[in-house]
């Protein structure tokens, strides 16, 4: 089974609640008769969640990171064993691991499954041990520093390029559109309300649809200020967002600080950025390959991010 017939993405938990359920509760509560009380967690909330879903957009797989550091709750619905889906779930944790500067992950393989994890260079240690009424190993695995982590090769990422000047509605309408058709698979949009007037362009819809449905497993992450404000609006990107819920990911800051930051800018992952440092104004800076600022503002929208809360404003649109 190729990747192109399933992507495994970033899982928001209150959002996807329901998709994690369906996979871990199948898998779990009724194949292995894991108690479901057992099977949810006070850490599920504070973990990052990954989720595989093949091309009709179903749930076929799960796993998540822990705070302390460990990998935990992976489950491959029956269908989808021994296709890749359990080996991409594994890579992008690990993947997520390295990225946040852990110098080890670790993670408690049910016996039957330590060749799998062997094969992703988890060593065993300390003894075996009984839980949820099934026999479990701790395993370890070190991790490189980021620096050395091996990532696929894709396209080679553009030289940089000069950075321009943006005046107006125009011309940040033209280079949000060039940085969202040179995205490859991630991009990072921070907004106050989603920005009717620029965002809601047909065109810029258009060319967010084409990503969201180009087969890449591609995810939009928005940080967004006011999200009710958004959500009254009868937003074109809010409508796409309802038909692909698992591109289009939605979060609000929550801390003061955040809350009061006046900027606004979009980030893709071919080192292209656009910002303005004032988001009611058009004035700005852009360029299509930045690597430096491209970097800075991806690793300022991480920190907002993971502080953030679900857009709870947006639930009943089904996002």
């Amino acid at each position: 089974m190729i990747e192109s017939e399933f992507r495994v993405e970033p899982a928001d938990y209150t959002i996807d609640f329901n998709d994690l359920r369906k996979v871990r509760e199948t898998v779990f509560v009724v194949e292995q008769q894991v108690p479901v009380e057992e099977e949810w967690d006070e850490l599920d909330p504070r973990c990052y969640h990954v989720i595989a879903r093949d091309n009709g957009n179903q749930p076929i797989g799960t796993g998540r990171l822990t705070p302390e550091h460990k990998i935990g709750r992976m489950a491959v619905m029956k269908d989808w064993r021994g296709k890749g889906v359990g080996d991409a779930l594994m890579r992008a944790l690990v993947e997520e691991a390295q990225r946040r500067g852990w110098s080890d992950v670790s993670l408690n393989a049910q016996v039957q499954a330590q060749p799998f994890y062997a094969r992703h260079g988890f060593e065993p240690y300390g003894e075996r041990f009984m839980e949820a009424g099934i026999e479990h190993q701790a395993m370890r695995r070190s991790l490189p520093p980021p620096a050395a982590l091996e990532r696929p090769a894709a396209t080679p990422r553009a030289a940089a390029e000069p950075i321009q000047s943006v005046e107006d509605l125009a011309a940040v309408a033209a280079a949000s559109g060039q940085l969202i058709d040179t995205a490859r698979r991630e991009m990072w949009l921070y907004t106050r309300d989603l920005e009717h007037n620029l965002y809601g362009q047909p065109a810029l819809v258009d060319a967010l649809r084409r990503f969201g449905t180009s087969g890449h497993g591609g995810v939009v992450r928005i940080l967004i200020q006011e999200p009710a404000t958004a959500a009254g609006s009868g937003h074109p990107l809010l409508e796409l967002a309802q038909r692909l819920p698992s591109v289009f990911l939605f979060r609000a800051p929550a801390d003061p600080v955040d809350q009061q930051y006046a900027g606004a800018y979009l980030v893709n992952d071919r080192d292209g950025f656009l910002f303005r440092q004032l988001g009611s104004r058009w004035e700005g800076e852009w360029s299509p390959a930045q690597p430096a600022r491209a970097k800075q503002l991806r690793e300022q929208f991480m920190r907002v991010w993971e502080r953030s809360r679900a857009c709870s404003e947006l639930r009943s649109l089904g996002i």
